[in-house]
């Protein structure tokens, strides 16, 4: 007696959205790497850096800079950990494992990818040798933007177009307000923001489609052992 075949896990990287967020996620890598090779080694802000660094950096007081503190405390470890918990722990009570593995392999991911960027661009900030391009707030702040975006498409059934729109929108969102608290804070300049969002738009859609792959490959593994017929 055989009972009713497994309903397959809807893949977390919708499939009608695979092509346009390739072609997004390459452009984004173009222009973290472009960027990358223009700020190597610099320790100054560029022509685009100036026109918005000391404007923005010298009007924010009370109470806009605990709003940007507590922006950037989201990206700390302490925060980082609080939001990840919080969202690993949405997914699971929805029945999305796989967006559950998304949200740490891809905060994990971008983190990392910002954090080796950094070494090899040597970029650095206030002359004392911290290291800014590209922005690991702001790149982790859009990772989990893009992986809830991904699930409500998921879960709502959007199509190509509005799929791609609430991904792009969430991300801009996220990214915008975690950028502006960074340079706000003069933690890092408008371009290692930039170089951060991109990062996270190259990163997460490639990592959502390898979390996909893995567990259909678990699947197909598991329900082809299922099928083997059983020594007595």
């Amino acid at each position: 007696m055989t009972g009713r075949p497994a309903r397959p896990m809807p893949a977390v990287l919708p499939p009608s959205l695979r092509a346009p967020l390739g072609l997004i996620s390459a452009l984004a890598a173009v222009v973290v790497v472009v960027l990358g090779v223009v700020y190597a080694g610099d320790g100054e802000p560029g022509r685009v850096d100036r026109w918005i660094v000391a404007p923005t950096a010298d009007s924010v007081g009370p109470p806009w800079r605990r709003v940007a503190l507590a922006l950037d405390f989201l990206g700390e470890p302490a925060g980082a950990v609080m939001l990840v918990v919080a969202l690993v722990t949405g997914c699971l009570l929805l029945r999305r494992p796989r967006a559950a593995v998304l949200v740490v392999a891809g905060a994990a991911m971008s983190v990392g990818a910002t954090t080796l960027l950094k070494h090899v661009v040597g970029r650095t900030i206030h002359g004392d040798g911290n290291l800014s391009y590209p922005s690991g707030h702001t790149a982790f702040a859009t990772a989990l933007a893009l992986v809830v975006a991904l699930l409500a498409t998921g879960r709502l059934g959007l199509g190509r177009t509005a799929g791609t729109s609430l991904v792009l929108a969430s991300a801009l969102v996220a990214g915008a307000a975690m950028g502006w608290a960074e340079v706000a804070l003069s933690a890092h300049y408008p371009t290692d923001v930039l170089g951060g969002w991109c990062t996270a738009l190259a990163v997460i859609p490639a990592t959502a489609w390898l979390v996909d792959r893995a567990a259909d490959r678990l699947l197909d593994r598991t329900a082809d052992a299922g099928r083997r017929p059983q020594r007595r």
